[in-house]
């Protein structure tokens, strides 16, 4: 089953916590035991699993994306988001967690992020739930 969520962000740069409504893809699937990809078709928009307790950690990453690949440098990419590019490919557009009783397998701090690098849009996340 693959289901395709739309991710609105607001800021150039953002991490928007998804994990309730990948939690609601799995649930409506009815799998109990298996695996969530992730998938991200876009090339300035990434995907990652970090802490989501402290909301100053997604405040320290992407500060510190910002900080060693800036907005503007000697790139060459004649769009003029050539960082965004870097940061999405540093990130990563997928991911795989593993279901078990219908339940994301997630750490306790943990929380799945959609990365934008180069908003605001609107996005697409594509999400496969299969059983094992």
């Amino acid at each position: 089953m693959l289901t395709t969520l739309q991710v609105k962000s607001s800021q150039r740069s953002e991490m928007i916590d998804v994990t309730g409504q990948v939690q609601t893809v799995v649930s409506k699937s009815g799998i109990k035991d298996g695996i969530c990809y992730l998938y991200v078709p876009h090339t300035t928009g990434a995907i990652t699993i970090n802490e989501g307790a402290d909301p100053n950690v997604v405040v320290d990453i992407l500060t510190t994306l910002d900080r060693l690949i800036p907005w503007r440098n000697n790139y060459r990419h004649m769009e003029g988001n050539a960082a965004a590019h870097i940061k999405t490919s540093l990130m990563g557009s997928s991911e795989r967690i593993f279901i078990d009783n219908g339940k994301l397998v997630l750490g306790t701090w943990q929380r799945i992020f959609f990365c934008e690098f180069d908003g605001p849009r609107t996005r697409k996340l594509h999400v496969k739930v299969a059983s094992l």
